[in-house]
């Protein structure tokens, strides 16, 4: 069994497709873990929505989709709880203008433009993200939007912790069960801890797989125990790196004992 875990994917639907067909994922047996925050920037962010939660909903045992920062921020809004999501700076700009078919502007009639998006957006992918889980743990790892809160358990980490935190002891200095995290983009995590020319982040247990949005960014899955990171770019181009070094003893120990299984077995 082995765990695949995607980073942000923010509207990538093309790469998104692309780095699903590289994965040789058993559909009964393997899990496939997305960190949140699908929505926002991108250019097909309906059609990523709808594949992922057709996903879910087809193995729910197998296959988990996280609450992202970005979710929240459309949720929030739809709530009227805040208005953060309609900064352009967040990428909303092109979610709202894909479901609605018309342009999101700064000065806009805030509750017009909500009435508008919430009429728009299907109401199973809102109930969708209003269920997505804030984490989810194996005997891999734990797996977060954005990080923990003073090294701790998500369970006893708060929400905006795990949806927000940008928080450098955690990126530095985390020794516990590794953990998995998207939300900031490797380019701007400590210099020491991110590896090579794939660019994700690791460093004691903390391993950051959000590699970035823009033109030559790549979306990113690494596949546990194994530790094998798969990468679909823009252009349409992929690639296959099997990580070998800094990889935390924790998970070297489930490493050897899922070879041994394997040997083991006649």
């Amino acid at each position: 069994m082995k765990t695949f875990v995607i980073g942000d994917i923010h509207g990538r639907c093309a790469q998104l497709y692309s780095l699903l067909e590289m994965l040789p994922r058993d559909e009964s047996a393997d899990k496939l873990v997305f960190l949140g925050d699908l929505i926002d920037r991108g250019r097909d962010i309906p059609g990523c929505v709808e594949h992922v939660l057709s996903l879910c909903s087809e193995n729910p045992e197998l296959v988990i989709c996280l609450r992202g920062n970005h979710e929240q921020m459309l949720l929030d809004f739809l709530d009227k709880a805040n208005l953060i999501w309609m900064e352009t700076a967040t990428g909303s700009d092109q979610t709202f203008m894909q479901y609605t078919g018309a342009p999101l502007r700064s000065e806009a009639d805030f509750d017009t433009a909500r009435d508008l998006i919430r009429e728009k957006i299907p109401a199973a992918q809102i109930e969708f993200f209003r269920q997505l889980p804030l984490y989810h743990e194996d005997d891999f790892a734990l797996y977060v939007h954005a990080g923990l809160e003073n090294g701790k358990h998500p369970r006893e980490s708060s929400p905006h912790a795990l949806l927000w935190t940008r928080d450098m002891d955690f990126y530095k200095s985390y020794h516990g069960k590794p953990c998995v995290f998207g939300h900031t983009p490797t380019p701007f995590l400590p210099l020491r801890g991110r590896l090579g020319r794939h660019g994700i982040y690791l460093f004691h247990s903390a391993i950051g797989i959000d590699t970035g949005y823009n033109l030559h960014s790549p979306l990113s899955c690494l596949s546990l125990p194994d530790f094998t990171l798969y990468q679909s770019f823009a252009d349409g181009h992929t690639s296959i790196h099997h990580i070998t070094t800094l990889i935390p003893e924790s998970l070297k120990d489930m490493q050897r004992k899922a070879a041994s299984n394997s040997f083991s077995v006649e």
